[in-house]
């Protein structure tokens, strides 16, 4: 047992299998109460089940620690709520949220349907958000705690899941706005874009070149998560096996303005492509050339 953690109170969805397994049973090792969530559903959100849960619970329980199951859906309010009210009620407070609870449906833009979207969007994306926001008003009031969403290099855009990068991208957003809103309060929060063996990582439409296991993710977690990142807020991070990379911030690479302040199209085309340009697409260098 370490003692990275010691008596924290720690939430983490999506903690049935996977990252986040790996992510609950690392905060038990080093001295967290953890608050084990998983609706318990396969990869695609259908047959919702309790038994993961329990099973991580009783992992960490056979191995000295604390830690309770929560079989709640993150994507209500309700569910969200749920897991911390249960930190709070079984061990008086709440340090930290980890929320890794996520779930796949490919398809084609064009042929992607409503049912397609929206399940994938509300646990990814709304999923986070409750918690977040379950979590930010206790963290507000005792001036202390941890958000950590959990985003994908596929925010950069996906060939087949718009619906899951959309999803990421905007958990970037939120955890930026987080940390921006909760800073003067002492609440930090971040992003982890991890690259590990999964479920969902089998799924990723293209092979894979740094990729590692979820315990490399859990171990950066535990340090988000500890006193000595304290004061690291507002960022997004890569872990891929031995590589940890950080994610450049967004900001503007060029400008351009217009002399006598009113635009029309032709002084758009005139200046824009020299003068702006565009940003060249990583992913894009990677497709298939345009056909026919």
């Amino acid at each position: 047992m370490g003692n990275f953690l010691t008596g924290k109170a720690i939430a983490v969805t999506g903690a049935g299998r996977g990252i986040g397994r790996a992510v609950a049973l690392a905060c038990a090792a080093q001295g967290a109460k953890v608050v084990v969530n998983d609706y318990g559903v396969a990869i695609d959100g259908g047959q919702p089940s309790s038994e993961v849960a329990d099973s991580v619970v009783a992992e960490i329980e056979a191995a000295g620690g604390v830690a309770t199951a929560v079989a709640d859906d993150v994507s209500t309010m309700a569910g969200g709520q749920r897991i911390v009210d249960t930190a709070l009620a079984q061990y008086g407070r709440i340090d930290g949220v980890v929320c890794v609870a996520g779930i796949l449906r490919e398809r084609m833009l064009f042929n992607m349907s409503e049912e397609e979207w929206d399940p994938v969007v509300a646990t990814h994306l709304k999923g986070t958000f409750t918690v977040f926001r379950a979590a930010a008003a206790v963290m507000r009031r005792q001036r202390y705690g941890t958000l950590i969403g959990f985003t994908s290099g596929n925010h950069q855009g996906s060939v087949s899941q718009a619906n899951y990068s959309a999803a990421k991208g905007g958990i970037i957003s939120l955890v930026r706005s987080a940390a921006l809103g909760l800073h003067k309060y002492g609440v930090t929060a971040n992003a982890v874009a991890p690259v590990a063996h999964t479920r969902m990582s089998a799924k990723v439409p293209m092979k894979l070149t740094e990729i590692g296991e979820p315990e490399d993710v859990a171990a950066f977690v535990v340090y988000l998560l500890s006193e000595q990142a304290r004061e690291v807020t507002g960022q997004v991070y890569t872990v891929a096996g031995p590589k940890i990379a950080v994610w450049a911030q967004p900001s503007e690479l060029r400008s351009v303005h217009v002399d006598d302040g009113a635009w029309t199209p032709e002084k758009v085309a005139e200046v824009v492509p020299g003068a702006v340009g565009v940003d060249p697409m990583p992913m894009l260098a990677r497709m298939p050339t345009k056909s026919a």
